[in-house]
Order: C-alpha cells, then sequence, then structure tokens
C-alpha cells in the first residue's frame, strides 16, 4: 500500500479528526512542543499542600507557658547569643545555629568547645516538629534548648553558673521575674556553690550533690526557664516564602506569565519529579517539606565509626528524659503527651533519622545526620541508588533516573531558598 493509500484511509482520517477535536475542546493545539503538560487537578492539590500559603498556624506549646510571650522571645534572644551560659565564656547556641547559615555551621558535626555526635540540624520551622535532634530525643523546644547548656562537648556550661548569670545580670533579673516570678538568692555560698550540675563532670556532680534537694529544685526552675525562654525565640524563626512558593501561587492562580517568571523549564520538571518519578513527596511533604517522622534511607556510617542505631535510641531516651512532657517541669497540668505515649519503637526505626525539612538548604551543606554527604548532587545520586542499609533495612528504592533528571531535581531543590525574617540573626535587646 502506497503512502496516499495510507493516509488517505477512513482510520487514520477518523484519527486525525478526532485529535483536532480533542485538541480543539482542551486547548493543548496552543502548545508549544517545549511546553510542559497542564498541571492536573491531583498535582495542583500537591502543590498546595507544599505551598507556604498552607503552612497553620503555630502547634501551641502547652508544656512551656511562656512559649508564645513576646517579653519571653526578647530574652531568649538575647540568651541565644550569650556566650556567658557556657563553660569557656566563648560560646553560645549560635556558635552551632549560624543566623547567616540558615542555623547550622557548616561542618559535618557540630563544634563548639568540643565535636557533638551528630550534624546541626537548622531550627527555622523547628516548633512544627513533635521531635527535635537527628534521633528525636527531646519532645519540645525547651527541652532540647537545654541540652546544649551542659553538654560537654557543646557549651559545657552548669545550671548553677548559668541561673548566677541570670540573677547577677540586673537587664537579665528584671526580664526573668516579670516572667516567671521572683529568682532564687544564691549568695550563700554553703548553700549554693560557685559551679555545679548533675553531669558527668567529677567536680560539678559533687557539688551537685552536696546541695539540697530544695536547692537544686530552685536552680533546676531556673535553668528550665532558660530554655524556655530560649524556645519562646526559636518558635520565630519561621520559613519567608521562596520562589518555589511564588510558582506554586502562580498555579493556584492560574497565571501562566506569573509561573514563566518564577520558574524556568528545568526548575518545572525537577518540581514534577519531586512529586512524581522520584517520590521525593512521600517523606518530604506538606509546607515544610518533611512529615516529622524517622526513616531509615541507607546513608554510611561517619568514617571510623560504627552505625549510628538514630531512632531506636532516640526514643527510649525520650521516655526517660527528665524534662519530657510528662515531667514536673511542664506547664500543662494534664501532662498530655499523646506523641509520646503513641510514638513507634520497633525494629524498623534501627537507624532511622528524622526527616529534614528541605526548605532553605542554600548554605546548609553538608548533609545528612553527621555531615557525611557534602553536596546536593550528591544526596540525590544516593537516593538515586539507594545502596544497601550497614544497619536496618533501606526503606528507599532505587530511582534510576538518569544524569539530567537529577539536574533538575537539583534545580528545583535549589528555588526553596528565602531570605531569613528580618531581626532573626541579630541579639535580642533587654
Amino acid at each position: 500500500m502506497s503512502l496516499a493509500d495510507r493516509l488517505t484511509r477512513p482510520a487514520f482520517v477518523a484519527g486525525v479528526f478526532g485529535f483536532a477535536a480533542l485538541a480543539s475542546a482542551t486547548g493543548w493545539w496552543l502548545l508549544r512542543p517545549s511546553d510542559p503538560p497542564p498541571w492536573t487537578d491531583g498535582q495542583i492539590g500537591l502543590l498546595r499542600s507544599l505551598w507556604i500559603g498552607s503552612l497553620p498556624p503555630l502547634p501551641p506549646d502547652p508544656t512551656n507557658a511562656v512559649a508564645d510571650d513576646p517579653r519571653a522571645a526578647g530574652l531568649g534572644h538575647t540568651l541565644f547569643f550569650d556566650t556567658r551560659l557556657s563553660g569557656n565564656g566563648r560560646v553560645a547556641c549560635a556558635t552551632c545555629h549560624q543566623p547567616e547559615r540558615r542555623f547550622t555551621d557548616g561542618t559535618p558535626k557540630g563544634n563548639a568547645i568540643g565535636e557533638s555526635e551528630r550534624n546541626t540540624m537548622s531550627i527555622v520551622g523547628a516548633a512544627y516538629s513533635p521531635w527535635l535532634y537527628w534521633d528525636g530525643r527531646k519532645d519540645s523546644l525547651w527541652s532540647q534548648a537545654l541540652s546544649p547548656l551542659e553538654d560537654s562537648n557543646e557549651m559545657g556550661g552548669n545550671r548553677v553558673a548559668q541561673a548566677r548569670v541570670i540573677v547577677d545580670d540586673p537587664r537579665y533579673r528584671a526580664a526573668y521575674e516579670a516572667l516567671f516570678g521572683p529568682l532564687p538568692d544564691l549568695s550563700d555560698p554553703l548553700r549554693f556553690p560557685a559551679v555545679g550540675a548533675p553531669v558527668h563532670d567529677a567536680t560539678l556532680a559533687a557539688n551537685w550533690r552536696s546541695m539540697a534537694a530544695e536547692d537544686q529544685a530552685l536552680v533546676t526552675k531556673v535553668f528550665v526557664n532558660i530554655g524556655k525562654a530560649i524556645a519562646a525565640y526559636e518558635r520565630l524563626l519561621i520559613p519567608s516564602p521562596s520562589r518555589f512558593d511564588a510558582y506554586a501561587q502562580a498555579v493556584l492562580d492560574e497565571d501562566p506569565a506569573a509561573q514563566q517568571a518564577a520558574f524556568n523549564a528545568n526548575e518545572v520538571r525537577g518540581l514534577r519529579l519531586f512529586i512524581g518519578e522520584a517520590a521525593c513527596i512521600q517523606c518530604h511533604n506538606g509546607s515544610l517539606f518533611t512529615n516529622n517522622e524517622f526513616h531509615n534511607t541507607g546513608v554510611l556510617s561517619f568514617p571510623g565509626e560504627v552505625p549510628d542505631q538514630g531512632r531506636i535510641d532516640g526514643v527510649r531516651m525520650v521516655r526517660n528524659d527528665p524534662f519530657n512532657c510528662r515531667s514536673d517541669h511542664s506547664d500543662d497540668p494534664n501532662r498530655s503527651c499523646p506523641e509520646l505515649e503513641f510514638a513507634r519503637d520497633g525494629v524498623e526505626l534501627i537507624g532511622a533519622f528524622r526527616t529534614p525539612p528541605l526548605r532553605n538548604l542554600e548554605g546548609t551543606s553538608p548533609y545528612m545526620h553527621k555531615g557525611q554527604i557534602s553536596t546536593l548532587a550528591e544526596v540525590l545520586d544516593h537516593y538515586n541508588r539507594a545502596p544497601l542499609a550497614m544497619i536496618g533495612h533501606n526503606e528507599a528504592k532505587p530511582l534510576n533516573l538518569n544524569g539530567r533528571e537529577l539536574e533538575q531535581l537539583e534545580a528545583f531543590l535549589e528555588t526553596l531558598s528565602a531570605p531569613l525574617e528580618t531581626g532573626a540573626g541579630q541579639p535580642g535587646n533587654q
């Protein structure tokens, strides 16, 4: 059969006219060959869920009575940058959580007085998570804030000396007492040694044991309230709209011109991969691009170290934490702790780590729980290969994306960065 005969066959003609009718009805004929297909209703729903406009109000923290008190945030802002809370007078919360690095520090593991166990996670948006740290061993911002204060590798301080900083500084004293009531009188050296804490250091521990239980409680109350003030400041660290959010808004508004202004073709394709073939959205979902859950994704151990057990240890630690939501230090009279009560603890959590948010990745390398991976391209390559886990079971499956698709995914991830809110990186004034 000749070409002319084929082109005039009834089936071919009907197919051509049927396609033309469909194209006319749907507007496909307006698309150039390089144009992406229109977003489906299901895809638009996913974009809406990722859009920062869908971020809900901050969840309340009933365990912290001053969580949303501006005065507490002001006090906590200053404390966040105060090196006097450290053992050597040179380290503050901001040493590892550097505002100019999106509240990370640019090192594989946190570096302060010593080297911490894991990579420094950003605290931007952390108030939305029921768990803190890579292993979730803390269940509130304020209980997390307490840990570095006495950790010998981080700030290396002690709660007696830290209470004295508040008592002896007139600005701190006034701000503290306006929030929490009268400070204890620490002037009697027979009751209150210069330093002391229930830590591994022999001198600090001996001094702490020498104190009466009532005096230990007075000091610990000040210590806990330092954490609650710092947490009030950290609750203000919320991500601002990124280029992705401008694109998502344009899609929701059905504004093609604004879509083209916000994203190039590679970024659009990367977004399609993110919510589609690459399945990133399975874990990195919601407006902060995290499900706040724990997953083993087969990341290699830090060089020279045995595999980190991750969440399986973290869930045990948070349940036994003296500052958890069930403790006497919680301000919630009901001690309501559903997250803690129903926390998973099965063997699937061996080697599992918290899903980090993906907003504001720019300037936060290296990545993973111990900074084992240096670049975003290497992170994507890891998930593309999905190697066997050294401990536990890797939940991820190989993506089998090609090099071009990995570059497009990376291009999309780079659109999630946005400037910090004004004032977030400056010490507060009391």
